[in-house]
């Protein structure tokens, strides 16, 4: 039996090329794809040269007939993924989560490959439940701003399903919590660079709202394991991926002071509309079924995270 092939899509993307290295790491060939409106090159220039890789810059609502040759699994992780991506690309955002995951579920189809969608814990929205475990329905505004990329997860988590069941997909449906790591960019909007790049800058730290809400951090290579667990695992509902470690952003924005050595001051914004007051995975699952759990520590994820930004600025 010759090497397994593995098609990502959103493959210069922060997670998207993290995988990427994972799988070629295991010894698979990785066909890459991204149309680059938030993935970079940049993310996957030391792979120039390895036979085992290849790139193609296409959109994947586009439709996947150039895709020659088997396939073993199919991984989408091709949409905006960050609030100021998503809400200056909504329709793109609605798009690659509707008609781009059903061309990736096609494609899955037609080669008998594995197919895993990441999901978000954005589709528990601002959350009734705490922590969240994967039987909660949620608690989404359908028609705030946040709803391109809340709703278009949901609808990718739907028709995965109905691939499943009326068309005999293989699928898993991993529910991504907040990840970090090298890679992020800048300028992405997210908690993580934002107040990173502001302290590395000496600029004051923007905390919205008082700073009470809360987040769970999860570090790449742990989130990837999981995603790696998740194909090899035969659990077709979903399961979270994240780090049931949680801290409020005020504490967040005092540990990345104290991590950069920057004693600059928070400042305070307005709460964006929608923004959910808690988030904190409830991982039981992804224990049982997969024998995961994160390894990487806060400090030491974010001393790696911080040298590479520090680098970008």
């Amino acid at each position: 039996m010759g090497e397994k092939r593995v098609v990502i899509l959103g493959a210069a993307g922060f997670i998207g090329s993290h995988l990427t290295d994972r799988f070629l790491a295991e010894g698979w060939t990785v066909l890459g794809v991204d149309n680059l409106i938030t993935g970079t090159m940049r993310n996957l220039r030391h792979l120039e040269g390895n036979a085992r890789f290849s790139f193609v810059n296409a959109d994947i609502c586009d439709g996947f007939g150039w895709v020659e040759g088997p396939v073993d699994a199919v991984l989408d992780f091709a949409s905006p993924a960050s609030p100021i991506d998503y809400l200056e690309k909504p329709f793109e955002t609605l798009k690659v989560g509707s008609v781009g995951v059903e061309k990736a579920l096609d494609l899955a189809w037609a080669k008998g490959a594995t197919f895993l969608i990441a999901s978000t814990s954005e589709v528990y929205g601002d959350p009734l439940e705490h922590p969240q475990k994967e039987s909660y329905w949620g608690n989404v505004n359908p028609v705030g701003p946040r709803a391109v990329y809340d709703e278009a997860k949901r609808f990718a988590e739907a028709i995965t399903m109905a691939y499943r069941r009326y068309r005999k997909v293989d699928t898993r449906i991993a529910r991504i919590f907040n990840t970090y790591g090298p890679r992020m960019r800048l300028n992405d909007g997210r908690v993580v660079p934002t107040l990173v790049a502001q302290a590395l800058r000496g600029e004051p730290l923007t905390v919205f709202g008082d700073g009470s809400q809360t987040r769970s951090f999860c570090y790449v290579d742990d989130n990837v394991d999981g995603m790696w667990r998740l194909l090899h695992s035969s659990e077709p509902d979903p399961v979270n991926i994240g780090n049931p470690h949680e801290m409020t952003i005020l504490q967040f924005a005092k540990s990345v002071q104290r991590l950069c050595g920057r004693d600059v001051p928070i400042v305070h914004r307005p709460l964006p509309q929608d923004d959910p007051r808690v988030r904190q995975p409830d991982i039981t699952r992804a224990r049982t079924l997969l024998g995961w759990e994160p390894k990487v520590g806060f400090d030491e994820g974010m001393g790696r995270s911080i040298e590479w930004f520090r680098q970008q600025i």
